[in-house]
Parts: C-alpha cells; structure tokens; sequence
C-alpha cells in the first residue's frame, strides 16, 4: 500500500437527507443540497437507487453523504426508522395521540423480529445482538 493511500482527504461537508428508496433524482431536496458542493448528482442518483432497490419503494431512507473538497463523495445508507417499520407493520398512519394511555393498534413478536432483522444490517448495529434490537424496538412501540 502506497503512503498517499493513507492520507485523509479533506472534508468539505458531510450531508445528512432522508430520500426515498429509489427515487432519488436531481430535484430538491437531493439537488441543492449535492449541488452547493458540486458533487455529481446523477452519479449519486444512480448509486443510491441501485443500493435501495430491496426496500419497499418510498421507504423513508437516512443517508449520510461526506463530500471532500475535491468534489468526490462516498455515502451512508441506513434503513428506515424503526417507527415506519412499526406503522406499517400495523397498518396505521399515525402513532397514539396519547402514548401509554390509548392503544392505537398490536403487532406480534414475529413482526419485531422482523424489523430487527433488518434494523441488524445498518452499520452502527452489526455487533449489536438482536435480542438487544428487538427490546429496543419494543420500547419504541
């Protein structure tokens, strides 16, 4: 490995959006934030949507975007909340108006297992063992 594969590139901004999976295009909110630090928007366009192509299209997806001040970027995706998961799963629009007292709707065990697995492949969560992702998405409900 040459020495200048070890040198950090300067950070210009790290970008943080929620876009929906697979349809990211260069229209607001994606172009003026990419735009502003000259970053090719259809390559991250393409990028991303191939990235997102197993989740249900107009997922909500959280992707971190660090833009050097070369122009280049490399991107984060996470999958969506675990309260969209949840809402889905039940079949509701909204969470309780009022939570712990009224009851908006049940999932099972299996349905929480579920999003766990899925919630297990973000980045900050593969050491993190599902019995832990699965209390903290009850917790959530």
């Amino acid at each position: 490995m040459a020495a200048k594969d070890l040198v950090r590139k300067p950070i210009a901004a790290t970008i943080r959006l929620t876009v929906p999976a697979g349809g990211a295009r260069p229209a607001p909110p994606v172009g003026p934030a990419l735009g502003q630090y000259r970053l090719n928007l259809m390559a991250f366009c393409k990028d991303f949507n191939a990235r997102t192509q197993k989740y249900k299209p107009d997922a909500p997806m959280a992707v971190t975007i660090t833009a050097y001040k070369d122009n280049t970027f490399e991107f984060v995706v996470k999958s969506p909340a675990v309260s969209w998961y949840l809402k889905n799963a039940a079949g509701i629009e909204s969470g309780s108006s009022r939570p712990g007292h009224a009851v908006a709707s049940t999932i099972t065990l299996k349905h929480v297992y579920e999003i766990a697995k899925v919630k297990k492949e973000d980045p900050g969560n593969k050491h993190v063992p599902i019995e832990s992702i699965c209390k903290s998405i009850i917790g959530t409900a």
